[in-house]
């Protein structure tokens, strides 16, 4: 039996699944606001209620926002404040007495969709969350790569490539920045370009709606949206060469991406022809928290 645990700012979610990639059974709590001591309370709760309600022991993943940097063996990059700075692998092996495996939230996210979901099989797959954020991670015939810096996949911190004059210096980022591709292709930053170009402030999901109604301004809005995001994925595709990107998050519900990006990012890959899959995510929200769960999958051996 496999347990996968996937952090969040508001939840945490445990999954428990058999070796053909079967759900046991799933559970979600509150992520506590008591601080780090709580959150290591409450996913060694989890993972021991799981185990005894199925009354067998498992391997246990975790998915976390941020990472673990190679230099300190402490968390960073959190959005998390209470887990930046914090030993989170040391804590948590020691509250459940055993060896674990962690990876970045959108890591397990692309590791999720390649294993056993829409890109089952490709052999290289970056998977992209389009949500509050933008995350991403590269799978490489089914291993996380993680990279000398437990960086590798943040394309979200990159410029946005080929910018165009209006475009500069861009939004400022939380990263310290400014132009981030998470502060164009976020849920946040569509709406920032509708409200730029419109004065009106409206959700991604609205802008989404107004638009598959036919609203000028929302379809303009999301015209401009799916130029930039091909041109991000461009990137990926150039440096790369993956066989699949895999849409996850809110955003990735927005159907006409999937026909719409491919046609338009030909302009900026450097090759004759592009074939790379666009796809959206088979397991939708539960990808993330299954993607930690295959953490110990046989690829990953020797993962960390």
């Amino acid at each position: 039996m496999r347990i996968g645990v996937d952090l969040g700012g508001t939840k945490i979610e445990a999954i428990a699944l058999r070796e053909d990639g079967r759900e046991l059974l799933r559970r979600r709590v509150p992520t506590p606001a008591g601080g780090y001591q709580a959150v290591l309370r409450a996913i060694a709760s989890l993972v021991l209620d799981i185990e005894s309600e199925i009354g067998e022991r498992g391997s246990v993943g975790i998915g976390t926002p941020g990472a673990l940097s190679p230099a300190t063996g402490l968390i960073k990059n959190s959005n998390s404040t209470a887990l930046t700075g914090k030993p989170l692998d040391r804590d948590l092996e020691g509250l459940l007495a055993r060896p674990l495996r962690f990876a970045n939230d959108a890591n397990c996210f692309a590791l999720s969709e390649a294993v056993d979901g829409a890109a089952a099989g490709a052999e290289i797959v970056f998977g992209v969350i389009l949500g509050t954020g933008t995350g991403g991670g590269v799978v490489a015939r089914g291993r996380v790569l993680t990279g000398r810096n437990a960086v590798a996949g943040e394309w979200g911190h990159n410029p946005l490539p080929w910018p165009r004059a209006e475009e500069l210096p861009g939004p400022p980022c939380y990263c310290g920045r400014r132009g981030c591709i998470e502060t164009f292709l976020s849920g946040p930053g569509m709406q920032r370009a509708h409200e730029g170009r419109t004065g009106e402030r409206l959700s991604a999901e609205a802008i989404a709606r107004r638009a598959g109604g036919g609203d000028a301004s929302a379809l303009e809005t999301l015209d401009l949206y799916e130029d930039r995001l091909a041109r991000g994925l461009a990137h990926v595709i150039n440096l790369l060469d993956p066989d699949a990107i895999v849409l996850g998050g809110g955003l990735s519900n927005i159907d006409r991406l999937y026909q719409d990006v491919p046609r338009r990012w030909g302009s900026y890959v450097f090759s004759d022809r592009v074939t790379t899959l666009l796809l959206k995510a088979k397991h939708g929200d539960s990808s993330g928290v299954r993607g930690a769960a295959w953490l110990w999958s046989p690829e990953e051996d020797g993962a960390s």
